[in-house]
């Protein structure tokens, strides 16, 4: 059996290495344009601030790696073309511009994601810079040396982690986004006021509800942000703006959706037989709204990529949804999210969605130290079952949103959360969870 994989990054590398393990003879070719795989582009804000000593701890494996375990890898090699019906794909190495065909048994689509970059006029200036990848990386931190005047185009887990790690650097940070708030795909207002106060205390300037027409520049270099309400210094411009489908190279070849995303079944095939796809590049099964939706994360990345490489021969094991649990650290704030918040809630869904927040010392206040926690759980008030939850809090309690997402995926209701078992330890905990005192919450919903 051969197997070419093209694009290598998460769920790329996870498929190699389960294949590798799964079927040690068989003959496993990659096709990646840049020069390395596997990087964490989540830690690039942790090395901009410092966190993290150097950008190239943010790899958790190598070609050379790859290469050990009987991997062809084949580095800065672009597929220009597929040819579904042979079997075949078209290759240019970007080193020696050399073209040439390589055919296949199996064909792995692992191709990402890439940032959206609207046609702003100006975007061509110098320093305005994208953060995905370790070439990225590289160039921000060049280029953070130099500027003082920071701005960040895009709220969302990337754009709010530069914010904090370019402002312990000590330059003027300006967070832009055209929503109200930050993190609003995240999180509700209750907690993402929490999060605003602790960049506005930190001195960054947000900017939101404010749509960016244009940049302006001097020497070729970008020296301000034009919105459509006012004008911000700009040395160095980030665009956190969202990702999309990296899928240009199968158009009108598989099924997709509008915006590219490759549709797949539950064993991670694509419309084509022989023919399969994960990660970034993929619409995904979204458990809470029973949907498919489109969710570029690293953690669903890995898992598809996983399955991939356990269905390539026969459909083995189901993909279990995502739920598109997250989380995030703001200074001192502790903060996690599974599923659906209630926002996204009532305007993307018809369930009847009720919500619940408690505030509550995570552990009980004759322990010498105790901290206050905020916890929302989501809800469909007509069945009862749960929908999604959020937490914040000076302490890392982010573990109950994963185990919430358990719950989510598992269909339960508040009723049953209510009276799910967990253990108590004062140094930990309260006899009554955190969880289930929002189920219990929730129940009180139904006594009115």
């Amino acid at each position: 059996m051969k197997v070419i994989v093209i694009g290598c990054t998460h769920a790329g590398t996870a498929a190699i290495v389960n294949l590798k393990e799964d079927y040690p003879n068989s003959e496993v070719v990659v096709y990646e344009k840049n020069n390395n795989i596997s990087f964490l582009s989540c830690g690039i804000a942790l090395s901009i601030g410092g966190v993290v000593t150097e950008t190239e701890k943010l790899f958790y494996n190598s070609p050379e790696n790859l290469k050990s375990i009987g991997v062809k890898t084949n580095m800065e090699h672009e597929v220009l073309d597929i040819d579904l019906e042979k079997k075949i794909v078209k290759v240019k190495n970007l080193n020696t511009k050399e073209i040439f065909e390589d055919n296949y048994d199996k064909l792995i689509l692992t191709l990402g994601s890439w940032p959206i970059v609207p046609n702003f006029e100006g975007k061509d200036l110098e320093n305005i810079l994208l953060c995905k990848n370790y070439n990225h990386a590289k160039v921000i931190e060049k280029e953070c040396n130099y500027a003082k005047n920071v701005v960040i185009i895009g709220a969302g887990y990337i754009g709010v982690e530069l914010a904090e790690a370019f402002e312990m650097k000590n330059k003027n940070v300006t967070l832009i986004d055209a929503e109200n708030r930050i993190m609003s795909k995240y999180l509700d207002k209750e907690f993402t006021d929490i999060a605003e106060s602790e960049f506005e205390n930190h001195g960054i300037n947000l900017v939101l509800g404010e749509k960016v027409k244009c940049f302006e520049g001097t020497d070729k270099k970008v020296s301000k942000v034009i919105t459509d309400k006012g004008c911000y210094k700009a040395d160095l411009v980030i665009l956190c703006i969202g990702f999309a489908p990296n899928t240009n190279i199968i158009k009108g070849k598989l099924d997709t959706l509008k915006n590219g995303a490759i549709i797949i079944d539950e064993y991670m095939r694509t419309s084509e037989e022989n023919v399969f796809a994960a990660g970034d590049c993929c619409l995904v099964r979204y458990n809470p709204a029973k949907d498919t939706r489109y969710i570029p994360l690293a953690t669903n990345a890995v898992r598809m990529g996983t399955l991939v490489a356990k269905n390539i021969k026969n459909p083995t094991l189901k993909y279990m949804g995502t739920q598109g649990t997250s989380g995030i650290k703001i200074y001192s704030k502790s903060i996690a999210s599974t599923g659906l918040t209630e926002e996204v809630g009532r305007a993307t869904t018809s369930l009847n969605i009720e919500s619940v927040i408690i505030n509550d010392n995570y552990r009980p206040e004759f322990m010498p130290t105790f901290k206050e926690a905020t916890l929302k759980l989501v809800f469909d008030k007509d069945t009862k079952r749960i929908l999604g939850g959020q937490i914040i809090s000076d302490v890392d309690l982010t573990q109950f949103m994963n185990t919430l997402s358990v719950a989510i995926q598992n269909n339960m209701t508040i009723e049953e959360l209510a009276m799910t078992d967990f253990f108590f330890q004062p140094h930990f905990n309260k006899p009554w969870s955190l969880l289930n005192i929002a189920a219990l919450e929730a129940l009180k919903k139904y006594q009115q």
